[in-house]
């Protein structure tokens, strides 16, 4: 019983502890209150492809998306991306990998496990870090090995 008693002494301390010290993006303000709300940030429409930070990125949508309708019923972004489109549109055509299902077979059309783009795709926005962010595209990863590697000779 005195263990238990010792047990829950130490989590509800541990818990007041963590309370005061935890950061977050609340900027101060009590859980319990509305703080300011920040500005939504514009969307960026730019038309501009951009620079990938490793191989497998999904590339990011360079318009504005605001209104598209994707859902089972209809994919607003298949009438530019599709390949029966790209002729007029001069849009990219959407990656072969989203012809494939999921045992490497090709598909006429655009696999179901891709159809919904934004689960992959996001548009550009000019939204502020909302944390500190050190991420290094691959190539500065690349560059570091290899003065590293010429470090060693």
């Amino acid at each position: 019983m005195h263990a238990i008693a010792t047990a829950l002494v130490f989590a509800l301390a541990g818990a007041a502890f963590a309370q005061e010290t935890v950061a977050t993006l609340r900027a101060g303000t009590p859980l319990a209150e509305q703080g300011d709300l920040p500005q939504i940030a514009k969307r960026l429409n730019t038309d501009l492809r951009q620079v990938r930070n490793y191989p497998e990125q999904p590339p990011l949508i360079p318009h504005k998306i605001d209104g598209y309708q994707i859902d089972i019923n209809v994919n607003k972004c298949l009438q530019c991306h599709s390949r029966a489109a790209v002729g007029d549109s001069q849009a990219p055509m959407v990656s072969i990998t989203h012809f494939m299902n999921r045992d490497n077979q090709f598909l006429a059309s655009v696999t179901p496990r891709r159809y919904f783009c934004t689960q992959c795709h996001v548009p550009r926005s000019d939204a502020p870090d909302l944390v500190e962010n050190t991420f290094v595209d691959v190539d500065q990863v690349l560059d570091y090995v290899a003065g590293a590697k010429s470090g060693d000779n």
